[in-house]
């Protein structure tokens, strides 16, 4: 084991995965080193722990925690299974109507404290495992930790300009690549999940090393870089770089591979 065990949490899409969902050899390998030698590699992402969990199966990775729903879920794992084991949850009701009031081709899904979802007419590339299709009105019922919003209609700087005109109050959110708006509870995001795990697995910040590639993964490159290692990946946006004191190569070159290669 390494004198000087790090924490290192990897972003999934763009980060762990090529765009063709698939993990690269040299990506599995360097994973799979890094966990040998001793470090607590762990996945922190915007998905859910069902789209989650196949990720970490590909990887052959076996983690203390995954951080999920960009920070609103922390699985932790329990013997040879993981449990829920720390979830934020709000009621999505105002920002829901704010949204559907703005969007004319908006569809919709959320995610339950339990894992359950609920999702609107034409959300069809989403993993919809444990999801219930339903009428707009019952995606306000109940908290839920997790809001996505698609809107087909918009490129990305259209969605980025639609959603700062909504004006989003008193909830976290994320545009994606393309027009995708991921929202979690207000002051929830991948930092604040990792702050506990750091806080619980008792990591020093400066053994800290986060590597991302999207506009959520910002405050987690923040939080790394004051005083570890924050990683933008190569195809990142500005903002997502400027966020991060590092930069590696795009994920199309396996940018991770010389991130952990450098422990």
């Amino acid at each position: 084991m390494t004198a000087t065990p790090k924490l290192i949490a990897l972003d999934i899409d763009g980060t762990v995965l090529h765009e063709d969902g698939e993990v690269s050899a040299a990506v599995r390998d360097a994973v799979a080193t890094a966990s040998a030698d001793g470090h607590e590699v762990m996945l922190a992402t915007g998905r859910s722990w069902e789209s989650t969990k196949p990720v970490l199966e590909q990887l052959g990775l076996v983690s203390d925690y995954a951080v999920c729903a960009n920070g609103a879920v922390i699985m932790k794992r329990v013997g040879e299974d993981y449990v829920r084991h720390h979830v934020e949850t709000f009621d999505p009701t105002e920002v829901l109507r704010l949204i559907h009031n703005h969007l004319d081709d908006g569809r919709y899904l959320i995610e339950y404290p339990d894992g359950n979802r609920r999702y609107t007419e034409g959300m069809t590339d989403w993993n919809l495992d444990r999801a219930e299709k339903v009428e707009f009105e019952k995606l306000l019922e109940n908290p839920v930790s997790r809001v996505v919003v698609v809107s087909p209609g918009h490129d990305e700087q259209q969605f980025l300009q639609a959603v700062e005109d909504m004006g989003l109050h008193k909830v976290t959110y994320a545009i994606g690549w393309t027009a995708w708006l991921d929202i979690a509870p207000f002051g929830v995001n991948k930092s604040t999940a990792l702050e506990h795990v750091r806080s619980w697995l008792g990591v020093e910040r400066e053994c800290i090393i986060a590597v991302g590639d999207g506009r959520n993964d910002i405050e987690m490159l923040r939080w790394a870089s004051q005083s570890g290692r924050g990683v933008a990946m190569g195809q990142a946006p500005a903002e997502v770089k400027d966020a991060a004191n590092f930069i590696t190569s795009g994920v199309e070159s396996d940018g991770l591979v010389p991130v952990l290669a450098s422990l």
